[in-house]
Parts: structure tokens; C-alpha cells; sequence
């Protein structure tokens, strides 16, 4: 056995193995390399139809917090502001009380000046009437004689006179 006999290459062979390497590959080509292709792209589209989803999904949910945050806000000024009326209400309420309060005390103490100057005017009166009285008794008999009317009324007035300026 030579050197040549050993590296021997039939050109048959070479090209049956070649022609047998082609058709596998083609044959693998259409029936592994296309399937798995296509399921690989139809995977690489499903990941990112989930990633678009997931995007759209984080968006909904910051406008849906925007939205919340609007609203929160929007709730704390509307009872900030419905405190702040129901504060001002009551001050106007209380103002109002205490105006009607004061109006009630005017009130009562102007009653009571005029039942005081009342009562005072009748107790002068009735003075005058217990003084003209004793008086006109006095008189009756200092003089001892009767007087008449006008006699009476000018010295009741007259000792009357004389009480207040006392």
C-alpha cells in the first residue's frame, strides 16, 4: 500500500456525499429551519405584543394616578373651601347672636328705665298726694279755717317747691 492509496478519492463518492449534503440541507431547510423560524419570529411578535401591552398598561395606570392625584387635590381644596364657609358661617351666626343679644339687653334695660322713671313718677305722686294731704291738714288747722281749692293747689305747690330744692 502506497502513500497514494491511502488518500484515495473517489470522484463518485465526493459527489454523491455532496449531492446528499445539499438535498439534506434543503429538506432540513423546508421542514426545520422554516417552522422553527417561524416560531421563533412568531414569539419574538408575542414578546413584543407583551412588552407593547405592558408599555400601554404602565401609561394607563400614570394617567389613571395623574388623575387620581387631580382629583385628590381637587377634593382637598373643595373641603378646604367648604370648611373655610362653614368657619365663616359660623362667625356670622355668632355675630348674629351676639347682635340679637345685644338688642334683647338694650331692650330690657330700656324697659327698665321706663318702669324705674314709671315707679319714680308714681312714688312722686303718690308723695305729693300724702304731702298735699298733710298739708292741706296742717294748714287747716294753723289757719283754722277751710281753704279752698286754689288755696290748696298754691300751697302744696309751694311746700313741694320747697321739698325739692332741698
Amino acid at each position: 500500500m502506497g502513500p497514494g492509496e491511502f488518500l484515495n478519492i473517489n470522484f463518485f463518492t465526493a459527489l454523491f456525499t455532496l449531492v446528499n449534503t445539499v438535498a439534506l440541507f434543503l429538506v432540513l431547510k423546508k421542514y426545520l429551519f422554516k417552522p422553527v423560524m417561524k416560531m421563533i419570529t412568531d414569539r419574538q411578535k408575542e414578546i413584543d405584543d407583551m412588552y407593547d401591552a405592558a408599555g400601554a398598561a404602565e401609561a394607563t395606570a400614570k394617567a389613571l394616578e395623574q388623575e387620581y392625584q387631580q382629583k385628590l387635590s381637587v377634593a382637598a381644596e373643595t373641603g378646604e373651601r367648604m370648611v373655610k364657609e362653614a368657619v365663616a358661617r359660623g362667625q356670622n351666626r355668632e355675630e348674629e347672636i351676639i347682635r340679637q343679644a345685644n338688642a334683647q339687653a338694650a331692650a330690657i334695660l330700656d324697659k327698665a328705665s321706663a318702669d324705674i322713671a314709671m315707679e319714680k313718677k308714681k312714688a312722686i305722686n303718690d308723695a305729693k298726694d300724702e304731702i298735699s294731704e298733710m298739708a292741706l291738714a296742717i294748714a287747716e288747722k294753723v289757719v283754722g279755717r277751710e281753704l279752698t281749692a286754689a288755696d290748696q293747689a298754691d300751697l302744696v305747690d309751694a311746700f313741694i317747691n320747697e321739698l325739692g330744692e332741698q
